[in-house]
């Protein structure tokens, strides 16, 4: 069991590097979309984002659905390693 919750954190982790990645790039408005990394990061982001992004009230131009999946990732590792 322990080497399940292993690799169940260590997607978690890796996720959140996606993410973070993800977030970086988007301080860079002239990047090229149709670069196939930036494309892969926006692919394996936006499913989660975009729900996140719909449940909350516009906050004007501050996108913080990222934070909020960040903090989410953060509560789904803690039970993980209660277990």
């Amino acid at each position: 069991m322990g080497a399940i919750l292993s690799v169940i954190l260590l997607a978690l982790q890796i996720y959140q590097f996606i993410l973070l990645a993800r977030v970086l790039l988007s301080w860079f408005p002239d990047i090229d979309r149709s670069n196939p990394i930036v494309q892969f990061l926006y692919d394996i982001t936006e499913p989660v984002l975009q729900p996140v992004r719909n449940l909350m009230p516009q906050t004007g131009m501050v996108d913080f659905s990222p934070l909020i999946v960040f903090l989410g990732i953060s509560v789904l590792m803690m039970l993980v390693r209660s277990f």
